[in-house]
């Protein structure tokens, strides 16, 4: 039932979101070709019985200094990241944006099972096509579950997580769901409880006024990490503004850390 409830629940939910932010032309429409500063390429990544659709952005002039592998949110897919993707490359960071099974071109079905091991497979194949460069996994809002979900199966650089949560449960409960029906929310990513033992570095970046996870959330997760965890707090910043409206100001704090 558990299972069940997440595929119906995330699909409704994932394309609710990207519609409503076409209609409101809150996505940037940017094209994916190649420019004088940046290489794009397309990808199709093996991930069980399923293909997920990627794309990888590199710098042009330049090897990369590093590699991030970027586990998006519930509301997007692959061609809504390529201005961040673009803004990373300019600043010398490759990028792979993958969609999980069920999402845009991706084949398959949501399960949170499957965008696992989506995430394994993808960081796999990122290791496989940069594989002289340090590689480091970076998750917004959903993808930080996801992200810290498999931490111990890929044991990137550092971990990035943006807009994230405590756990699943308490994602769901703090954006609409009553408390007395937390039940029905299958019981994973649980995030404080995952990163207790994560051997890399982990830093958290969550905005000021995120109006679906209070700040609340970031500062236990750090403080689950111990020493091995940097929390940032960006002033004035909502909770999707990092790919609505990608600036400099915001990514180099993880550029700068990579």
């Amino acid at each position: 039932m558990h299972r069940l409830t997440f595929t119906v629940a995330t699909t409704i939910a994932s394309r609710a979101i990207r519609y409503r932010d076409r209609a409101m032309r809150r996505v940037a429409r940017l094209s994916r070709a190649a420019t004088d500063d940046v290489i794009v390429s397309q990808h199709w990544i093996s991930s069980g019985n399923n293909r997920l659709h990627a794309a990888y952005v590199e710098p042009a002039a330049a090897p990369a200094k590093a590699a991030l592998l970027i586990c998006h949110g519930i509301g997007e897919i692959v061609e809504y990241w390529f201005p961040v993707q673009h803004l990373l490359a300019a600043n010398g960071v490759a990028s792979l944006v993958f969609d999980y099974s069920g999402y845009g071109r991706s084949s398959g079905s949501i399960d949170w099972r499957q965008c696992e091991l989506d995430a394994v497979n993808a960081f796999e194949y990122l290791k496989h096509i940069a594989p002289s460069t340090p590689i480091s996994m970076l998750g917004l809002s959903m993808g930080s579950g996801v992200a810290a979900a498999v931490i111990d199966k890929v044991m990137p650089q550092c971990l990035f997580l943006c807009g994230s949560f405590t756990s699943y449960r308490a994602a769901a409960c703090a954006v609409f769901l009553p408390r007395f029906l937390s039940g029905i929310v299958p019981p994973i990513w649980n995030s404080r409880e995952t990163l207790k033992n994560c051997l890399v570095p982990v830093i958290i970046v969550h905005g000021e006024k995120d109006p679906l996870f209070p700040v609340q959330m970031a500062a236990d997760l750090a403080s689950a990490c111990g020493a091995n965890a940097e929390l940032i707090v960006v002033p004035n910043l909502s909770h999707n503004e990092p790919f609505y409206k990608p600036r400099l100001s915001y990514w180099n704090l993880i550029i700068s850390r990579l």
